[in-house]
Order: structure tokens, then sequence, then C-alpha cells
């Protein structure tokens, strides 16, 4: 069997359309001991496969973190094989706010091998992992978030946090999980170690390492929010709590984002009108990350700036020949950040 995908996108959004599933989108992680993760990614794989799974994984000796999208009707058939692994029996699975924004929410199935399940930049031999943050629920998050002294820490990268944050929340510019972490103990946590540290992402992988982390570093008094702004916002709905996030959701799908309030807190980064939509730039070789209303969208034809604009009209060939001499930098691909756009430039 084959065990990895070889199908370009037109071709593997025929295949999706051809099967007519409706997907239920799924993230989970876990940190756990895989002796072997090749055989592990393998085996995991085919059995993802024979279900129609698409999305992406990433499995390490230390665990597994997925962001995925399960058809509807498989997804008991799904949690039946997941919960049958020992280390994944019961884990808890965090199912999208909302399903809107793209056709699929992936194309393909795509697990890989790394060394971390997450780029933290830390090395685990030197702290206690285990001894996390205290884990907050919707209820609880709200109740603690209102007493003065605590600090309530976003720990998500500035193109996520720009769409959509908590209130009164602290927003580091930063790039990645990584670059966040001195960043966070030098301006906003030195000096404040007898104050209550909340902190908060996407899903909750990030503050599992974290709080770990900033409780070895001596900072005692810190919390997680438990499941993060995914589990939240289902919480605040099914139970009828007070929802304190404002905007959207970032996630890493083709959706890029799902709506938590109505509230838009950003603009487009080529005309400054209220926006918070991201899109990638049209030319393959530039694909920037930004925020673009459906205004510049239509006037630059879904381009960054007037020279990837001018690209995208030339044959293909010759955008192929164009996109092979770029060197594909991290400034290339920043997220969020180039000189060409008015209202978002560089760093």
């Amino acid at each position: 069997m084959q065990l990895w995908n070889k199908y370009n996108k037109e071709e593997l959004e025929k295949q999706l359309r051809a099967k007519g599933h409706t997907y239920v989108t799924v993230s989970f992680y876990t940190y756990a001991k895989i002796q072997d993760p090749h055989s592990f990614r393998n085996e995991l794989y085919a059995m993802w496969d024979s279900l129609d799974v698409i999305g992406r994984t990433y499995v390490a000796h230390e665990g597994i973190n997925a962001q995925i999208a399960v058809p509807t009707n498989n997804f008991e058939g799904f949690k039946e094989k997941l919960y049958s692994i020992d280390f994944l029996h019961g884990v808890r699975l965090n199912t999208a706010v909302e399903e809107q924004g793209a056709e699929f929410p992936f194309l393909k199935l795509k697990i890989k091998v790394r060394d971390k399940i997450l780029a933290d930049g830390l090395n685990d031999e030197t702290f206690d992992v285990t001894n996390k943050g205290q884990h907050l629920t919707a209820e609880e998050f709200n109740k603690l978030t209102t007493e003065s002294e605590c600090l309530l820490v976003d720990f998500r990268n500035h193109y996520e946090h720009e769409v959509g944050h908590f209130k009164d929340a602290i927003l580091p510019d930063v790039d990645t999980f990584r670059d966040s972490l001195p960043v966070i103990e030098e301006e906003i946590l030195k000096g404040n170690e007898d104050k209550k540290v909340i902190m908060y992402c996407t899903g909750g992988i990030r503050c599992e390492k974290a709080s770990a982390w900033f409780k070895h570093r001596g900072f005692s008094n810190v919390y997680q929010l438990d499941g993060g702004i995914i589990k939240y916002a289902n919480e605040c709905k099914s139970q009828g709590l007070e929802n304190k996030f404002l905007g959207k959701n970032f996630v890493f799908d083709e959706r890029r984002g799902e709506r938590i309030s109505d509230d838009i807190i950003s603009e487009c980064h080529q005309c400054g009108a209220p926006c918070d939509d991201h899109t990638n730039c049209a030319f393959e070789g530039c694909h920037l990350l930004f925020i673009q209303c459906d205004t510049c969208k239509n006037s630059m034809d879904n381009c960054c700036s007037d020279a990837c604009k001018e690209i995208i009209q030339l044959p293909e060939e010759q955008q192929r020949a164009i996109r092979q001499e770029v060197t594909k930098s991290n400034l290339i691909f920043k997220k969020g950040r180039s000189e060409a756009l008015k209202f978002k430039g560089m760093k």
C-alpha cells in the first residue's frame, strides 16, 4: 500500500468532490513515549487513509500533534480505532467551532515524523515537562481573568492574534512559538513572579509546554486554558457562558479562521478597511499570508503586491522559471509581514 500522496492540487480537489464527504474538523495532541515513530506513522496513515481522513499530523518520539478532518459518516469508526491505541485512549478531540470558510478543510492526508511535535527550541531533558500549569475550564477562566493580580498572555503568533484574541490579553509581537518564550519572559513576566500567569493558545498544546517551562523558570502561579480557544468557545456555547473572545480564531487549515464573535478587530493589510480574512498571495513563489478584503482581492487578483500581480499574468513556463530563481528564505515566507503591505510592514 502507498503511504503517501502523489497527486497535485487539482487532482486532489477532483477526488474529494467525487467522494462527496462532509467533514468534522478535529485537532488533538498528546505527549507520550513512541518507541518507533516511523512504524507508528505508517500504521496511522494506513488506518486513516482507509477512513478517507485528510489533514496534517506530526509524530515524534515525544508524542503526536494532529489537525485533521474526518468524514462525518466515518467519525464514530475513527474514534473507535483511535481509542484502540493505548496512549490515545480517551484523548480529548477538539472539534471545530464552525466548519464554514473553505470547500475542503484539507486536501490530502499528510503525516510527518519530526524530532518534536512542537517546535519550541527547548531541551526537555533540562526540566520536568509534566509539571504543568493548572488547567482552567471556560467558566474558571472567565472568573479568574477578572482578578486584578493576573497576567493574561496570548501564546500565539502575531498573525493569529491580530484577527482575534481575548479581552485585555497581552499580545506579544512574535513570529513563532520558539520566539515567544524568551520575549514573554523578558518583556512580560520578569518582575511579576508573584502574579497569576494565565496563558492560552489555539488548542492547548503550546500552553502544555510553556506552562511547564515557566514553572521551571520560577513562576509558580501558572494557569492555562484547557483545550485552548476551541474548547473554550464550544463550552461557552453549550453552557451559556459569556464569551470573552473577540473576533476570529486563526486555524491551520484551508478555512484559516473560525468566527468566535462578530467583532472585526483587524484591517486589510492593503487598504486599511475593517477585515479579518486571511489569504495567501496567488503567486506561488511568494505565497505570503496576509489579510485582504474583497475589494483588494478583486483589484489585486489575490496578490500581495503589483510585482506578484504582474508575474501571475505571465505564461506558466515563465512563472515556473521565476519561482525556481526565488530563494525560499524566512523573509519571503513571513506571515503577514512585507514591505509591500501598507498596513502591515516588516518587523
